[in-house]
């Protein structure tokens, strides 16, 4: 490579340092001096959850609806480490055939809300994901979580949209950027297990 090349070489390098640096400030920022109380309040409930063994349903679209399944998956197994024990988390998300099954017979505003009303009980727990907080089906989700006398919980970014205003409880990152918003997604959920790993052997005691 010639001397011209490894300038241009060095410029974009300088480039993308800058770009990952205002991503990482943007990321800081937002949540800097963040009220946390949602999300002990999220702590709280998922570890009554784990004790008495109610269930708890996740869901979201596209990068969203990955997140569900990742999180389904720590709150099952991660928590805990143990045969038989941890959160009975179901990533609605996680079953193609389902989906596409209400899809095209009901509709894509349905996936989940069809999916509630047949696994959800009185006290069970819903957790929505969304960047905008306006997808229909996740509106729909969170509707029917109250008819089947559901608590539910919506991490947000953005607005909130209207989901802010569904949700019993909202975690709301006021922020315009839909990859921050699943990046905060995650990092909540990451969170709040942490922080009941390291508290799984008093929990465990009292589970049904």
């Amino acid at each position: 490579m010639d001397a011209e090349g490894n300038i241009l070489v060095s410029l974009n390098s300088a480039l993308l340092s800058q770009r990952f640096g205002d991503y990482a400030k943007r990321l800081n920022e937002t949540v800097e001096g963040f009220d946390w109380n949602p999300v002990v309040k999220l702590t709280r409930e998922l570890e009554d959850c784990w004790r008495e063994g109610r269930q708890v349903l996740i869901c979201g679209n596209g990068g969203s609806a990955g997140n569900a399944i990742h999180l389904a998956n720590d709150f099952l197994y991660g928590i805990s480490k143990k045969r038989g024990s941890g959160i009975r988390m179901i990533a609605l998300s996680a079953n193609p055939a389902v989906m596409s099954c209400l899809a095209n017979d009901v509709s894509y505003d349905h996936i989940y809300s069809m999916q509630i009303a047949v696994k959800g009980r009185p006290g069970d727990v819903l957790i929505v994901l969304s960047g905008s907080g306006n997808s229909s089906n996740i509106i729909e989700a969170l509707k029917e979580a109250k008819v089947k006398e559901m608590k539910s919980y919506a991490i947000l970014g953005f607005s909130g949209g209207e989901s802010k205003k569904l949700a019993d409880t909202s975690i709301h990152f006021p922020i315009d950027d839909m990859q921050i918003s699943e990046d905060l997604q995650i990092m909540v959920g990451h969170m709040v297990m942490q922080s009941l790993y390291k508290d799984k052997e008093r929990i465990m005691e009292g589970c049904i």
